[in-house]
């Protein structure tokens, strides 16, 4: 090419503005800009949650019921649907051109959207590792790329310095973490590594592995009693736990978590969201137990202790 330009070679870079990016193409071919998600749904509360952290909870048109992080956003957004049930008709009637659910639950929300002709993105992170992929997936799909790494960053400090508070304690207690009750199913795997960066040992862990809920059943009460847990944590997926249950199971008297009144509840929003809650609030409601568990000997202190949105159970 005249002028000692080679038109094979030509490297032309593009201005990008925030509402937009630039994709590569074939040399002399300029694509159309990214049109960013304006209009967006959210079936459960971490994506809710996550936009409102990347400072884009203005995009959100719709939202779960079950959702209360942050508070404002129940006060803000129409609520349209739980976590397995959606009003379909209501999603219409918004306009969205995005939908964000979670795993194979909400497989059937997700069809019936589809089939109406609305984009669905539903995440499946399983583990912190898939929390930190939603996080900049979904930075990615509303153009701020930046915010949702420099939101990563914050969140793996956050659990580093659990982790160097949970290395002072004395021992590393037995931890059952029961996510629902009939059948009894253990915590999933972002709660197990939890537990372990907040100084516990869960007695599941290897069930954690398992992303379905259906393999993550003990099928055998008499299991838990065999791990003889120091500490009970129960959520249970948005249901008030009743000790009472616990109980009544025969043998359990002999677990020394019930002995010794190290019975939890944890709110299911703090844990059990896998998004920013469950890697902030409750990771360190975790330690906070951990750490006075192993201060009181396990049942030192007779008197129930109240955490916030933790709560030790009278028994």
């Amino acid at each position: 090419m005249k002028g000692g330009r080679s038109d094979r070679h030509t490297i032309q870079a593009w201005m990008v503005s925030p509402e937009s990016t630039w994709l590569p193409a074939a040399p002399w071919k300029k694509l159309m800009p990214r049109q960013l998600a304006e209009r967006i749904v959210c079936l459960t509360e971490e994506t809710t949650e996550t936009l409102y952290c990347l400072g884009e909870g203005k995009r959100i048109v719709g939202i779960s019921s079950y959702t209360v992080r942050p508070p404002q956003a129940r006060q803000e957004k129409p609520l349209i649907s739980s976590f397995i049930k959606a009003d379909t008709n209501a999603i219409l009637r918004l306009q969205p051109d995005l939908v964000l659910g979670f795993s194979d639950l909400q497989a059937e929300i997700a069809s019936d959207l589809i089939k109406h002709g609305i984009e669905v993105h539903v995440f499946n992170q399983r583990t912190i590792a898939g929390i930190y992929r939603m996080i900049n997936t979904l930075g990615s799909l509303v153009g701020c790329e930046g915010q949702s790494e420099a939101l990563v960053l914050q969140l793996e400090r956050g659990l580093d310095q659990v982790r160097r508070k949970a290395n002072q304690l004395p021992f590393r207690p037995r931890v059952y973490f029961e996510e629902w009750y009939d059948p009894l199913i253990s915590g999933i795997g972002w709660v197990s590594e939890l537990i372990d960066i907040a100084g516990g040992e869960d007695c599941f862990g290897g069930h954690a592995l398992e992303p379905l809920a259906k393999n993550r059943i003990i099928s055998n009460p008499d299991e838990v009693i065999h791990q003889r847990p120091d500490i009970m944590i129960a959520s249970w997926c948005g249901k008030k736990f009743e000790m009472g249950h616990v109980l009544a199971r025969p043998g359990w008297s002999q677990i020394p978590a019930i002995q010794k009144k190290q019975v939890y509840e944890l709110d299911s929003s703090i844990i059990l969201q896998p998004g920013p809650a469950a890697l902030t609030d409750g990771v360190n409601q975790l330690f906070e137990i951990f750490a006075a568990g192993t201060r009181s000997g396990f049942g030192a202190n007779e008197n129930a202790t109240t955490f916030d949105n933790g709560q030790s159970t009278e028994m």
